[in-house]
């Protein structure tokens, strides 16, 4: 859970007062309007100038930023994808989670979990972009966190690996009692997933909905 407390970011942001609590959150409103810079504030990607984020009743700006990272775990508008195998990629989050490394049989489930036909050994070099976003995800389930992060999945990709994305990440959230917190400017995919909307303009939240 989130609680946001008199945040204020550059020219960008200024929220009085904001609770993320429900297992899925959306957080919509149009460009500009603030939307991916709160979602970074959410795991320390940016600091707010004033006021403070509160996770699971803690301080993040007083947390370990490896230790808040391990928990809070974000999924960008581009999948990022290193240099090596498929192996390689999807034991990178734990490495950098400071986390054991995941065994072979793990690695495989977690791309048949998002259905991506590859063998551990392949290289990365020629896949899609749809194909970079399914290995994405399979990483940032392996590192199993408390919440994840989502910034505008369609940005990047077709709307069939949208939605296989977004309905994956979901169910897993949901089968673990995790949490994710996702901007996205589809009104569709937040009336898919209404627990909460949240909805920005000019940096301030103007609304926010609970189911």
């Amino acid at each position: 859970m989130f609680i946001v407390e008199n945040l204020r970011y550059k020219r960008i942001l200024e929220i009085v007062s904001l609770t993320i609590s429900r297992p899925i959150s959306c957080i919509m409103g149009p460009s500009g309007s603030g939307k991916t810079t709160l979602l970074r504030m959410l795991n320390r990607l940016n600091a707010p100038d004033e006021g403070r984020i509160l996770y699971n009743g803690q301080d993040i700006a007083l947390m370990d930023t490896i230790k808040l990272r391990r928990n809070v775990v974000m999924l960008g508008q581009m999948p990022v994808i290193y240099s090596g195998t498929v192996a390689d990629n999807l034991q990178i989050g734990l490495q950098f989670s400071q986390r054991p490394p995941a065994s072979d049989e793990d690695l495989r489930k977690s791309l048949a979990w998002v259905e991506l036909d590859k063998e551990l050994a392949d290289s990365c070099h020629n896949f899609s972009g749809g194909e970079k976003q399914r290995l994405c995800l399979a990483r940032i389930m392996l590192m199993d966190a408390d919440t994840y992060l989502l910034d505008e999945p369609s940005a990047a990709l077709d709307k069939n690996t949208e939605r296989f994305i977004i309905e994956h990440l979901t169910e897993f959230v949901l089968r673990k009692n995790k949490q994710m917190v996702m901007v996205t400017h589809s009104e569709q995919i937040a009336q898919s997933f209404p627990q909460t909307i949240i909805r920005m303009e000019g940096g301030r939240v103007t609304e926010a909905y609970h189911e």
